[in-house]
Protein backbone atom coordinates (compact mmCIF):
# COMPACT_ATOMS: atom_id res chain seq x y z
CA UNK A 1 0.00 0.00 0.00
CA UNK A 2 1.63 3.29 -1.07
CA UNK A 3 1.94 6.08 1.50
CA UNK A 4 0.13 9.23 0.40
CA UNK A 5 1.62 12.62 1.18
CA UNK A 6 -0.99 15.08 2.53
CA UNK A 7 -1.70 18.46 0.98
CA UNK A 8 -0.07 21.47 2.65
CA UNK A 9 -2.16 22.69 5.63
CA UNK A 10 -0.87 26.22 5.03
CA UNK A 11 -1.73 26.79 1.35
CA UNK A 12 -3.67 23.65 0.38
CA UNK A 13 -1.35 22.75 -2.53
CA UNK A 14 -0.68 19.05 -3.11
CA UNK A 15 2.92 19.51 -4.31
CA UNK A 16 4.35 18.38 -0.94
CA UNK A 17 7.07 15.87 -0.16
CA UNK A 18 8.56 14.12 2.88
CA UNK A 19 12.02 15.17 4.09
CA UNK A 20 13.32 13.34 7.15
CA UNK A 21 10.75 13.74 9.93
CA UNK A 22 8.88 16.59 8.18
CA UNK A 23 6.69 17.26 5.17
CA UNK A 24 7.68 20.27 3.06
CA UNK A 25 5.61 22.42 0.70
CA UNK A 26 7.78 23.96 -2.03
CA UNK A 27 4.96 26.35 -3.01
CA UNK A 28 4.75 28.30 0.27
CA UNK A 29 7.80 26.94 2.16
CA UNK A 30 5.71 25.57 5.04
CA UNK A 31 7.17 22.62 6.99
CA UNK A 32 5.29 20.42 9.43
CA UNK A 33 6.07 17.18 11.27
CA UNK A 34 4.87 13.92 9.73
CA UNK A 35 3.56 12.96 13.17
CA UNK A 36 1.09 15.88 12.97
CA UNK A 37 -0.40 14.38 9.81
CA UNK A 38 -0.81 11.04 11.58
CA UNK A 39 -2.39 12.75 14.59
CA UNK A 40 -4.87 14.44 12.25
CA UNK A 41 -6.56 11.06 11.76
CA UNK A 42 -7.19 10.87 15.52
CA UNK A 43 -8.70 14.37 15.77
CA UNK A 44 -12.31 13.21 15.63
CA UNK A 45 -11.74 10.52 18.22
CA UNK A 46 -10.30 12.78 20.95
CA UNK A 47 -13.00 15.46 20.58
CA UNK A 48 -10.50 18.33 20.39
CA UNK A 49 -10.94 20.82 17.54
CA UNK A 50 -7.55 21.50 15.95
CA UNK A 51 -6.33 24.08 13.44
CA UNK A 52 -4.45 23.37 10.18
CA UNK A 53 -1.18 22.95 12.12
CA UNK A 54 -2.64 20.61 14.75
CA UNK A 55 -2.90 23.21 17.54
CA UNK A 56 -6.00 22.86 19.75
CA UNK A 57 -8.59 25.64 19.40
CA UNK A 58 -10.83 27.03 22.15
CA UNK A 59 -13.79 29.39 22.32
CA UNK A 60 -12.60 33.01 22.11
CA UNK A 61 -9.40 32.27 20.17
CA UNK A 62 -8.32 34.45 17.26
CA UNK A 63 -7.51 32.63 14.00
CA UNK A 64 -6.13 33.41 10.55
CA UNK A 65 -7.33 31.89 7.26
CA UNK A 66 -4.68 29.73 5.56
CA UNK A 67 -6.34 29.83 2.11
CA UNK A 68 -8.92 31.79 0.14
CA UNK A 69 -12.45 30.51 0.81
CA UNK A 70 -15.39 31.12 -1.50
CA UNK A 71 -18.55 31.99 0.38
CA UNK A 72 -21.34 29.62 -0.62
CA UNK A 73 -24.35 31.41 -2.10
CA UNK A 74 -22.35 34.57 -2.74
CA UNK A 75 -19.78 35.90 -5.18
CA UNK A 76 -17.62 36.99 -2.25
CA UNK A 77 -14.36 35.39 -1.06
CA UNK A 78 -12.70 35.35 2.34
CA UNK A 79 -9.03 36.07 1.62
CA UNK A 80 -6.04 34.12 2.92
CA UNK A 81 -4.48 35.94 5.89
CA UNK A 82 -7.78 37.37 7.15
CA UNK A 83 -7.79 37.50 10.95
CA UNK A 84 -10.95 36.40 12.71
CA UNK A 85 -11.38 37.19 16.41
CA UNK A 86 -13.48 35.50 19.10
CA UNK A 87 -14.36 32.20 17.45
CA UNK A 88 -16.91 29.84 18.95
CA UNK A 89 -16.57 26.07 18.61
CA UNK A 90 -19.72 24.22 17.50
CA UNK A 91 -20.65 20.74 16.37
CA UNK A 92 -21.64 21.78 12.86
CA UNK A 93 -22.69 19.72 9.89
CA UNK A 94 -20.12 18.55 7.32
CA UNK A 95 -17.14 19.38 9.55
CA UNK A 96 -17.96 23.08 9.87
CA UNK A 97 -16.92 23.34 13.53
CA UNK A 98 -16.04 27.04 13.98
CA UNK A 99 -18.71 29.74 14.25
CA UNK A 100 -17.40 33.28 13.71
CA UNK A 101 -18.22 36.77 12.56
CA UNK A 102 -16.38 38.12 9.50
CA UNK A 103 -16.65 41.25 7.39
CA UNK A 104 -19.10 39.28 5.24
CA UNK A 105 -21.32 38.32 8.19
CA UNK A 106 -21.64 35.40 10.57
CA UNK A 107 -20.62 32.00 9.19
CA UNK A 108 -19.44 28.49 9.94
CA UNK A 109 -15.93 27.47 8.88
CA UNK A 110 -13.90 24.28 8.97
CA UNK A 111 -10.99 24.39 11.41
CA UNK A 112 -8.69 22.77 8.80
CA UNK A 113 -8.59 26.13 6.95
CA UNK A 114 -7.60 28.13 10.05
CA UNK A 115 -4.48 28.60 12.10
CA UNK A 116 -4.28 29.95 15.63
CA UNK A 117 -3.21 33.60 15.70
Amino acid sequence: MPHTVPACPQCGQENTYPDGENYICPDCGHEWPQSAALAEDDTASDGVVRDANGNPLQDGDAVILVKDLKVKGSSSTLKKGTKIKSIRLVDGADGHNVDCKTDLGSMLLKSEFLKKA
